[in-house]
């Protein structure tokens, strides 16, 4: 078994999940890096934001904390979507069957990944949103959020609701590409495990073909889905603020 290989996806797996927060925080506000500072400092940016139309210091600081972590998320997924193709050449080329498929589909949780982090570092604003709703807002929060809620219904959007939108569209625009990309690589990878098996009859290439063939679809219905709500995004970010995100 290609033990060094397996150590450095230990590794990447454990930078990926301890090293972002820190990493991102380098040379900003440290307390960033806590999941509950991170989420106070955004509901009172965020209610400042509303009421003002000027992203002061402190949303500003959240917005460009959460790019820089989307950023080191996606490098170190990348990192870990290429150990994992290593891996599995070398066990396939090993006669390991059962594993090459198994890291296969670990490969694909790792492109899935990839995929998020760089929407997120598209689209950093966006990608917050959901941290204003995940618990009770205060009532300064609550009132902000009402008044979008009513603002997006009556389709009457003020400046900020307005860049809200766009970026909301850019959000999901940003992902619609990024799928068609993987979508292009997966079909490729299916063609050439469906060619393998047809030369060989090995069981092994099949299952690759078949797994990449129905990842090759559901990134297609991504690309559909996410095209369709950059398209038309508010009707979206209106279902996400009444929790039907």
């Amino acid at each position: 078994m290609p033990r060094k290989l397996i150590a450095l996806v230990v590794v990447l797996v454990a930078a990926f999940l301890l090293a972002p927060g820190p990493v991102a925080a380098i040379g900003s506000d440290r307390a960033l890096a806590d999941p509950d500072r991170l989420a106070d400092r955004l509901r009172a940016g965020f209610v400042a934001y509303w009421h003002t139309g000027e992203r002061g210091p402190q949303l500003t600081r959240v917005v460009d904390f959460w790019f820089r972590y989307h950023l080191v998320k996606a490098a170190l997924a990348a990192l870990l979507l290429l150990a994992l193709a290593l891996l599995g050449r070398r066990l396939l080329a090993a006669g390991h069957r059962w594993a090459t498929i198994g890291v296969a589909g670990v490969g694909l949780l790792a492109l899935a990944t990839v995929m998020a982090n760089v929407q997120g570092a598209v689209a950093p604003f966006s990608s917050l949103l959901p941290m204003l709703t995940e618990t009770a807002a205060d009532a300064a929060l609550a009132e902000a959020l009402g008044q979008i809620r009513r603002q997006l219904a009556s389709g009457e959007h003020g400046p900020v609701l307005r860049a809200m939108v766009g970026d909301f569209g850019a959000y999901h625009a940003a992902m619609a590409v990024v799928a068609a990309v993987a979508a292009i690589g997966l079909v490729g990878a299916s063609v050439l495990g469906w060619r393998r098996f047809a030369a060989t009859r090995a069981a092994v290439w099949g299952g690759l073909g078949a797994l990449a063939s129905l990842a090759s679809l559901a990134v297609l219905m991504v690309v559909i889905a996410n095209a369709a709500t950059a398209n038309d995004p508010a009707p979206a970010l209106l279902a996400f603020f009444e929790g039907g995100w």
